[in-house]
């Protein structure tokens, strides 16, 4: 496994970002996955495809007790899922959570922790949708939309697992963002400012949960060829069919290309993904890194890692909250 704490990370980043304009795909950008997760507890959402399959399978197979979440049961992919679990032994359960739904949130949070017998070790909020577009031609309905699903859902599944991790002093949360929560490229609609917030609502709650033992990562990927790219696509598709002329009429060349638009992500592998998150699982608390980018290419965010943890520790590391965000960024 390799060995990564807060410490090389932050050290790491500083070497890296001056090379991430001329990166190419390395060996050691390639995620392994080894890790042994017998005994935890971990509850995924948005499990019906791409990294949240991928992590419900793998880590069942690695001995974790896995809560694979999606909505919209019954579906085809939660019987794939659960005949899979079932011809190979897995202690792997479907619950129906969709992550804008209050009442879905606290009901399958509250039989998951019945299941496992007390709190949830790990949280991994996954679950996200994407639209593309000018921000302009993004409509409230699509801006409410991906709010209540990229922001407002995580928040809402880290308030049903908390008060039985701060009871147990101790918990994972991880919360899959972007590089595009750190850094923007036009035509995405609200996806940045999604990701841009999750990762400020990740950084507040892993310094408030340091007196608790409970920790926060932050895992950004990069492109990965997942269903994604179709779901956002159809996404896109929809919001332009009933976009308002006053507002499409200024990017005429840019939506067409956008209706052109096939997949993406190219041919990395997903399972990086899961990979990396599993590495964070197994480390010993208090080890753990608060961001971890992942992909084999460019990393154009490390840059601004490093910087964002600088300047917190400059503005607060001697302050009343010194100790918390010490703690966060292992200084």
């Amino acid at each position: 496994m390799t060995n990564i704490n807060r410490r090389t990370l932050l050290a790491g980043a500083a070497a890296t970002g001056a090379l991430t304009a001329t990166a190419s795909l390395a060996l050691d950008d390639v995620v392994e996955g080894t890790t042994d997760m017998s005994g935890k507890s971990v509850l995924i959402t948005g499990c019906s495809s791409g990294f949240g399959r991928l992590a419900a399978e793998d880590y069942a197979r690695k001995g974790a007790k896995v809560f694979a979440t999606m909505r919209n049961l019954p579906r085809a992919e939660a019987a794939e899922l659960m005949a899979l679990a079932e011809a190979e032994g897995l202690d792997l359960h479907i619950i129906e959570i969709d992550v804008t739904s209050d009442e879905q949130v606290a009901a399958g949070v509250a039989e998951a922790m019945e299941i496992a017998g007390g709190p949830i070790d790990v949280l991994i909020n996954n679950a996200g949708i994407s639209y593309g577009g000018p921000v302009e031609v993004q409509d409230m309905k699509a801006t409410h939309h991906m709010f209540d699903t990229n922001v407002y859902g995580p928040h809402r599944m880290a308030r049903a697992v908390l008060p039985a991790m701060r009871e147990a002093k101790s918990g994972l949360i991880i919360n899959v963002t972007s590089q595009l929560g750190r850094v923007i490229a036009p035509a995405i609609g609200q996806y940045s400012p999604t990701k841009f917030a999750l990762e400020a609502m990740s950084e507040q709650l892993a310094y408030e949960l340091v007196p608790h033992g409970i920790e926060v990562t932050i895992i950004e990927p990069g492109g990965y060829p997942t269903k994604i790219w179709e779901n956002s696509n159809a996404n896109t598709m929809e919001l332009l069919a009933r976009a308002d002329g006053a507002h499409t009429a200024g990017y005429a060349a840019l939506l067409a290309s956008l209706a052109q638009r096939s997949g993406g992500g190219g041919n990395t592998d997903p399972m990086d993904v899961p990979n990396a998150m599993a590495e964070i699982i197994a480390m010993p608390a208090g080890t753990r890194p608060i961001r971890r980018a992942v992909h084999p290419g460019l990393k154009p965010q490390l840059a601004i890692n490093e910087a964002s943890a600088q300047a917190q520790l400059g503005w607060l590391g001697e302050s009343g909250y010194g100790p918390w965000i010490k703690a966060v960024h292992n200084a």
